[in-house]
C-alpha cells in the first residue's frame, strides 16, 4: 500500500527532497553554521578534569572505558570540518555524579593516538570548540 501524489504534489516533494540532499552538502559555513575555529578553543588546561583525563587516554590509545569510545562519529550535521567517513572518531567525558555517558565529548580527526585535531562538545555535538594543546 502507498501513497499516490497528484503529478504537482509529486514535483513539489522531489524538489523538496533534492534541495535538502544539496544543503547537506555545503559546507558548515555556508549553511549558516560555524565550524569550530581559533575562536572558539579551549586549551587541554581548560578542559574538565574527565576531560583531560579523556584526552591523555586518547593520546595514549586507551584503555577506554566506555565500548562506545573510539567508534566512528559521522559527523553528519556537518559541525567540524568535512572529511571522509571514518576520518572522526568519539570518546566519552564523564561528568561526576552522571548517569550514562553524559553530553560531553572529545571527537579527535586523524590518526587515533596522533590525531590532526580534536574537538570539545559539552552540549552533545550541538556546538565544539577546537582543543589546543
Amino acid at each position: 500500500m502507498g501513497i499516490s501524489l497528484a503529478g504537482g504534489a509529486r514535483q513539489w516533494l522531489a524538489a523538496g527532497l533534492v534541495g535538502m540532499v544539496c544543503m547537506l552538502a555545503l559546507p558548515a559555513a555556508a549553511r549558516g553554521v560555524a565550524e569550530p575555529t581559533a575562536a572558539t578553543s579551549i586549551s587541554v588546561e581548560q578542559l574538565p578534569a574527565n576531560g583531560r583525563a579523556t584526552y591523555a587516554l586518547i593520546r595514549q590509545g586507551g584503555p577506554f572505558p566506555y565500548d562506545k569510545d573510539g567508534s566512528v562519529f559521522g559527523n553528519y550535521e556537518r559541525q567540524l570540518p568535512v572529511h571522509k567517513r571514518g576520518y572522526y572518531r568519539e570518546y566519552t567525558v564523564r561528568a561526576k555524579g552522571q548517569r550514562g555517558r553524559g553530553a560531553q565529548r572529545i571527537v579527535c580527526g586523524g590518526a587515533p593516538r596522533t590525531p590532526d585535531a580534536c574537538y570539545y562538545t559539552s552540549d552533545h555535538y550541538t556546538s565544539f570548540r577546537v582543543i589546543t594543546p
